[in-house]
């Protein structure tokens, strides 16, 4: 079995191949696209050690440089540059997520691809209702498609109807990722992410600042869990063509950043910057009710075990 993954170098990628070492699925050749691999392979060369890796440069704006003369049995589409986009302009963000996930469904078809994964968003959904605890893959919300700031979430929902319009057209499997928030040590700390902040403030002795009122509701899924996930959905048909990736257990930003002083040693105090000016909660969480009929016997890490574990992990860095 052959693979072709796109962002097998930002958080997912690092995420998968970490998991790939540990339980080598059965690929035959993992062709993982990076328009740097010196650079990656300069910092992270232990990652790819013992997995059938072959570095393809190249970008997916482009991919028609990029010759393969190969067949996919899979292709994970998985770059987005999720980590860098709050400072990118919005029209940039559209173009790259539609733009580039045609030019990787071409490529695929191209290379007569049997399935195609893409990692999507719960930012397909739009402003998650206060009235609604959990969000299923049967909600039909949307983001305000007149508001700039719903680029992510609108270059995603059309990311996924242009995969099944390929799909169908050329007569292959897919399924689409529809992932929430997520903690490990491969998650940048020094980003838009709460918890990564969290994490880094904590591990340097540093008081942990929440800038908001900490009210916003999330929830968190570990990386190896969300690397076995996405693992399984490629390498196994199931009845559904889109889940909802992540954890359904939601704790507010005040009190993760609690949670994350209590379990790491010698964390500073919690700030608060802003006091709750009584709006409408802010939540972001999935329903995994589809998710957990797939792996009913999977336990995944919870979120203090998860916590732990990225600290233990960085520590070694």
């Amino acid at each position: 079995m052959n693979l072709f993954v796109t962002g097998g170098t930002g958080f997912f990628g690092k995420a998968l191949l970490r998991y790939w070492q540990k339980n080598k699925p059965q690929f035959k050749k993992i062709y993982l696209l990076s328009r740097s691999p010196e650079t990656f392979l300069e910092y992270y060369s232990d990652l790819v050690k013992g997995l059938p890796i072959e570095f393809v440069k190249g970008d997916i704006l482009n991919l028609s440089e990029v010759n393969i003369d190969q067949d996919f049995d899979f292709v994970l589409h998985a770059a987005t540059d999720s980590t860098i986009g709050p400072t990118m302009d919005k029209l940039d963000i559209y173009q790259q997520i539609t733009h580039g996930s045609e030019e990787v469904l071409k490529f695929a078809t191209s290379h007569n691809c049997q399935k195609f994964v893409l990692t999507s968003s719960g930012g397909v959904y739009g402003i998650q209702p206060s009235s609604l605890a959990k969000i299923s893959e049967d909600y039909l919300g949307m983001p305000d498609s007149l508001n700039p700031n719903s680029a992510y979430g609108i270059g995603k929902r059309s990311a996924e109807h242009i995969t099944a319009l390929y799909a169908k057209k050329y007569n292959f499997d897919f399924v689409v990722a529809r992932c929430f928030a997520f903690v490990g040590e491969d998650l940048p700390l020094d980003a838009h992410f709460a918890i990564g902040n969290f994490l880094n403030s904590a591990i340097n002795g540093q008081d942990i600042i929440i800038n908001g009122d900490g009210s916003p509701l999330r929830s968190y899924m570990y990386q190896e869990d969300l690397a076995r996930v996405l693992t399984n959905l490629m390498l196994n048909d199931y009845k559904y063509n889109v889940f909802n990736v992540g954890s359904d257990y939601a704790i507010s930003i005040k009190d993760l950043a609690y949670l994350v002083k209590k379990l790491i040693p010698g964390s500073g105090t919690v700030k608060i910057m802003s006091k709750n000016d009584g709006n409408k909660k802010n939540i972001y969480v999935p329903s995994i009710k589809r998710l957990m009929e797939v792996f009913p016997s999977e336990n995944f890490l919870s979120l203090e075990n998860a916590i732990l574990e990225s600290f233990h992990q960085l520590e070694k860095h």
